[in-house]
């Protein structure tokens, strides 16, 4: 069976690199509405919401005071007034309770949106093409069609098209991805795309625990140019003046590791795996914050019995 398995999880992964597949995301969702909410969310989150407008959406942060990261948010302007947000359910509670806080005063309503929709990502190099977003860019850039009567909103992502739709509609717009050739795909294909990007992920290598710049995010989910939000003193402090005691890192393994072993230099532990995939391509890899002392290069011990060589990002 465990041959087989793999046989299967190899057919997935090929699928995803050289033509498409999807799957049904498991992912908490919001809606910031009126007239206040993009003011709002720009005061809130770690990106720049103001320059953005209908059509367009960015990659955030939600940090606490310390600059730590409550959970880090897909944002999509579907209007001026209209502003949906996603992100992992590991983080759906800190998240709303947050954002409704800070709500009270303000001319908007943050109302969870998460029995609403559904998210199936289309992932590979065929994903646009089959699903009838050709040309959609750049990442989280935004479009609308009616797919066979079922409406969809497309959203550029780094690995393919995201597919939002109804909850009402999901088992029609899954029959209409299998339709058109497309196979559904498990999860554990998915993180194996995901850790070869090397993108971290809230609840895996991202804890309540972590700053943007030890997740390597800053990049792609903090702006530097915009006025306050809750923890930017913080993180702008350790961006221009310090170095953080902790980094992303990839870890390269002499054999395949669980989530959440632990990483150990010399005597001491400098991090756990966040994931671990056996990739096709690469081999047993893995991603993992660690202690800054675990430089690229150097060797580590993982779990009872494994080792591996700690490598700058991306693979």
């Amino acid at each position: 069976m465990e041959a087989a398995a793999t046989v299967e999880l190899d057919g997935q992964y090929r699928a995803l690199r050289e033509e498409a597949g999807f799957i049904v995301r498991e992912r908490s969702m919001a809606h910031v509405r009126g007239p206040d909410a993009i003011e709002y969310l720009q005061g809130q989150l770690t990106n720049d919401l103001e320059g953005l407008t209908t059509g367009q959406g960015c990659y955030a942060a939600l940090l606490d005071r310390k600059g730590h990261i409550q959970g880090d948010l897909r944002v999509l302007i579907l209007h001026s007034d209209d502003v949906f947000l996603d992100f992992e359910p590991a983080a759906a509670a800190a998240v709303m309770r947050h954002l409704t806080m800070y709500s009270v005063g303000r001319d908007l309503e943050v109302a969870d949106a998460t029995g609403e929709w559904v998210i199936v990502s289309v992932i590979g190099p065929r994903a646009a093409h089959a699903t009838g977003f050709e040309g959609l860019g750049p990442e989280h850039a935004q479009s609308f069609r009616s797919w066979a009567g079922v409406d969809v909103l497309g959203v550029a992502t780094d690995a393919g098209v995201d597919l939002i739709a109804r909850a009402s509609d999901r088992d029609a717009l899954l029959r209409l991805l299998e339709g058109a050739g497309l196979p559904e795909v498990s999860e554990e294909a998915t993180e194996i795309i995901r850790v070869e990007s090397s993108r971290p992920r809230f609840g895996r290598e991202m804890t309540s625990a972590t700053m943007p710049q030890e997740a390597g995010i800053n990049e792609r989910a903090v702006s530097f140019e915009k006025g306050c939000y809750i923890g930017q003193e913080t993180v702008a402090r350790l961006h221009y003046r310090g170095k953080p005691n902790r980094y992303l890192r990839g870890l390269r393994l002499d054999a395949p590791a669980a989530n959440g072993d632990p990483i150990v230099a010399g005597e001491k532990e400098v991090g756990r795996v966040g994931t671990a995939v056996l990739s096709p391509a690469l081999g047993p890899v893995a991603l993992a914050v660690v202690r800054r002392e675990a430089e690229p290069g150097s060797r580590v011990a993982v779990g009872e019995q494994n080792s591996a060589e700690i490598v700058e990002l991306p693979f």
